[in-house]
């Protein structure tokens, strides 16, 4: 069970809501991600990552996709390989391209 966090582009169609569209995922097979969320839980630092669901859903617009890179500032002080480091570096790269372009937003997808 990994925890894939996907960057979606919204794509306005003829209907009123826009249709998301991925657009670049980074899959967590080995669950480094997971694990450094469930390690990073706790304590109001990482609010928004504390709300994954490692079954379900989690969408955060680019609105607050600088909170969002702040909370995983603070997840890199508990990574404890190479491997996680890197791994959250990844992660890193979609939340900040989804916060400089608006159409955007990411979801962690738990499975």
């Amino acid at each position: 069970m990994g925890l894939d966090v996907v960057l979606y582009r919204l794509v306005r169609g003829s209907g009123r809501r826009p249709s998301p569209v991925a657009a670049q995922m980074v899959a967590d097979p080995d669950d480094l991600l997971l694990d450094l969320v469930k390690r990073g839980r706790g304590g109001g630092r990482t609010p928004t990552l504390d709300r994954i669901d490692p079954l379900g859903e989690l969408v955060v617009g680019a609105e607050r996709a600088s909170d969002l890179l702040a909370e995983l500032d603070r997840l890199a002080e508990v990574a404890r390989t190479p491997a996680e480091t890197a791994q959250l570096g990844r992660v890193v790269t979609l939340v900040r391209r989804c916060a400089h372009e608006r159409d955007l937003e990411i979801r962690f997808e738990g499975d």
